[in-house]
């Protein structure tokens, strides 16, 4: 990676210019692959297996180990109901649980039929999930608004049970906030083992036929090991965004929602792709006026020297063309034309158009899940759905006339793969004996 010593402010940033290297390097730098670790892999194995041999004792002893929290078994389900929280807060929960839920049922899943070529009725049912459970990560940023960007579209899809599980101890907001979204079972318990416990069951916790949500590099790993034994909705690790400007953009805008990632943490990855010097020193400068202004200014400051990338396209179209091998979970437009720009996009699991459409909003309110691709998994995968949390069956139903259209070529079929009974189950039922008067 070039960086380059322009003057002291830019120095302290990673700087590319994509007019000073090869597009093959460049384009390489961006791309990324969501490969796990082997020894977070082999730790995360060892976690999986005690709560397999030992159930809840497992739970309690990792909380203590990993959380330094001490909980009895008993402990572990939160079964009080969380004091509400003050009337603004409750007004910011429901406004984000009313947008929430109306998008929700908007892209509902609907059962559907048509007619094949041959006649016969094909079609598609669905019906939801029976029990799932919904990871909320906390610690020292309980993600309340990830309860909100999920729990419901379990609800609105009509399944019966929500079993949330999240870091002890659990903050009273977030506590008031799974109960309101819709969760019928809150157990404090975090991590992989919590991941674990979805999935295996323990004396506690019945099993769950599918997990959501996101979660730190232990709960990744966690979901993707158990795949196959549970559903799993994607693998979204640490968040992401990335930012296309022009000419157009306002500096302080960019530089305010590239300051917003930041305040993930380490784990953040940011990206800023423009094809104007001047917008580029512009955001610098906000973001140096900025940072000292806020709380988690130290994490911040280190974040975007350390984990932050400012490319330098030689002209917008590559800048939106870059955008595709970075693959991003958030991205936004600061540009004159939006909605054009985002025709030219690929690989992006949300984005976000125009100078008044913050990144803030989709996390907390708009109505979309947050829970979104990362890591550049937005290459393959997309962000959580409605449909996510229904069980999809194919529907298939031919008449004797439509069959017997298609019979030869089920012989065929049969003959070609050596399954003369594959044949045969089609024939028998369009014999003339077999026609039922």
């Amino acid at each position: 990676m070039t960086c380059y010593n322009e003057s002291a402010m830019m120095s302290r940033y990673r700087i590319l210019h994509c007019d000073r290297e090869d597009p093959r390097l460049v384009r390489k730098q961006l791309r990324r692959r969501p490969l796990p670790s082997l020894e977070l892999a082999e730790r995360v194995r060892g976690i999986l297996e005690r709560v397999a041999a030992k159930g809840d004792k497992a739970l309690v002893e990792l909380t203590q180990e990993l959380d330094r929290v001490t909980l009895a078994p008993s402990e572990l389900r939160r079964k009080e109901v969380a004091e509400a929280p003050s009337a603004a807060v409750r007004k910011a929960l429901a406004w984000s649980l009313s947008n929430v839920r109306r998008f929700a049922r908007a892209s509902r899943p609907r059962d559907w039929r048509m007619r094949n070529r041959e006649g016969a009725w094909v079609g598609e049912r669905f019906l939801p999930l029976d029990r799932v459970g919904v990871y909320v990560p906390g610690g020292t940023a309980p993600l309340i608004s990830t309860a909100l960007m999920t729990i419901p579209f379990a609800r609105e899809a009509g399944v019966k049970e929500i079993v949330a599980v999240s870091p002890p101890p659990i903050h009273p907001v977030l506590s008031y906030a799974l109960r309101t979204a819709g969760a019928t079972e809150v157990y404090s318990v975090g991590g992989a083992q919590a991941v674990a416990a979805l999935a295996y069951g323990t004396e506690s916790i019945r099993p769950v036929d599918k997990i959501f949500g996101p979660g730190n590099a232990y709960v990744v790993e966690a979901k993707r090991q158990l795949f196959g034994l549970v559903a799993v909705d994607l693998l979204p690790g640490p968040s992401e965004v990335a930012v296309v400007a022009d000419e157009s953009a306002r500096a302080e805008f960019v530089a305010a929602d590239l300051l917003a990632q930041a305040e993930h943490g380490s784990s953040s990855r940011i990206l800023l792709l423009t094809p104007s010097p001047k917008v580029l020193e512009a955001v610098l400068q906000e973001i140096e006026k900025a940072v000292p202004t806020l709380p988690r200014r130290s994490m911040v400051g280190s974040v975007l020297a350390e984990h932050a990338l400012f490319v330098l396209t030689r002209n917008l179209e590559e800048a939106l063309e870059l955008v595709g091998e970075f693959a991003p979970e958030h991205l936004s437009l600061a540009v004159r034309h939006p909605r054009l720009a985002a025709k030219e996009v690929r690989h992006c699991g949300a984005i976000y158009l125009g100078d008044y459409s913050p990144v803030a909003a989709g996390d907390f309110l708009a109505g979309p899940s947050h829970t979104l691709p990362t890591g550049g998994s937005a290459r393959a995968f997309d962000g959580l759905r409605m449909d996510h949390f229904f069980q999809r069956t194919s529907l298939i139903a031919y008449s004797r006339a439509a069959l017997a259209r298609v019979e030869p070529q089920i012989a065929q079929f049969a003959e070609i793969e050596g399954l003369a009974a594959h044949g045969q189950s089609a024939s028998v039922r369009i014999r003339p004996r077999n026609v039922r008067k």
